[in-house]
């Protein structure tokens, strides 16, 4: 394995223009960081879940930047510290080079962050000399639980499986985000772009999971949420929100910008309106 696995990777993407060459670059350490994660047995005890999970396993057409896993059960003592080095190797057989280190966060979380530095001269040099790039990998070490997973191959840098979250799962992580992530004065369009693959690739939603995170995050009491106040909690939100604003947030993270243009309050109701819920 040497630096034209890196290479090879990278031509996939056919990139063309410098952001979309480090959405790419991202992209592609995410993969080998997940493959590192994979040779030392993290997958036993963890599973992968996110926008990024979509991305690299489903398709989903935006770049996602960020890494999230979920332990399989509480580990409140839990470090990623013990996979540093799987990490440091793998990208070392491909001649690269990252430096790893640890976030601490002004409150007390349950998530644990790393982040992973590539010097952007080390994947591209004509094209980033000098700038870092960064992927920050989160881990829940006390996860809402009632969650459902599967084996997901990847075949670069080599072949290896991933535990990840089912896709009805990933939907109920995603609803819950969408409806009760407080952002302030922002929106993340992400999330918006997101609820509209699910609908669009007809994947339900698994409604035990979604409870689970409303309670375990505090938004709401156990068995409180029916499936009919689900989907007024959305609504609710979709019409108190600026679709203006969600377009411009998920822009810069997909290509094909023409598909924004339908959206609009009246169109995200619909969706909803076709939604599946698993029970």
């Amino acid at each position: 394995m040497n630096s034209s696995v890196f290479e090879s990777m990278m031509a996939r993407y056919k990139c063309q223009n410098k952001e979309e060459q480090l959405h790419a670059i991202r992209e592609v350490m995410q993969q080998i960081t997940l493959a590192a994660l994979a040779r030392g047995g993290f997958f036993n005890k963890a599973a992968f879940y996110g926008g990024t999970c979509l991305r690299i396993f489903h398709g989903l057409q935006r770049f996602s930047e960020d890494m999230d896993f979920s332990l399989l059960a509480p580990e409140p003592d839990f470090t990623l510290e013990p996979w540093f080095e799987h990490i440091h190797n793998e990208f070392a057989q491909l001649h690269q080079h990252v430096d790893i280190s640890i976030k601490t966060k002004s409150h007390r979380s349950a998530i644990h962050s790393a982040f992973l530095k590539s010097n952007t001269a080390q994947y591209n040099i004509k094209l980033e000399r000098g700038r870092l790039i960064n992927i920050k990998l989160e881990v829940d070490t006390s996860p809402p639980l009632k969650f459902e997973t599967e084996e997901k191959l990847l075949m670069l840098p080599c072949s290896f499986y991933t535990r990840a979250f089912t896709l009805p799962c990933l939907f109920a992580g995603k609803m819950h985000a969408l409806i009760f992530r407080n952002w302030k004065n922002r929106v993340k369009g992400r999330d918006w772009y997101d609820f509209e693959w699910y609908i669009r690739n007809n994947i339900p939603l698994n409604f035990n999971h979604f409870c689970e995170r409303s309670y375990q995050f505090g938004s709401a009491s156990r068995g409180s949420i029916t499936p009919v106040l689900f989907k007024e909690l959305l609504k609710a939100k979709i019409e108190s929100t600026s679709i203006a604003d969600v377009k411009a947030d998920v822009a810069p993270f997909i290509k094909n910008q023409a598909s924004l243009q339908i959206w609009s309050t009246n169109y995200f109701l619909q969706l909803v309106d076709m939604m599946t819920i698993q029970d």
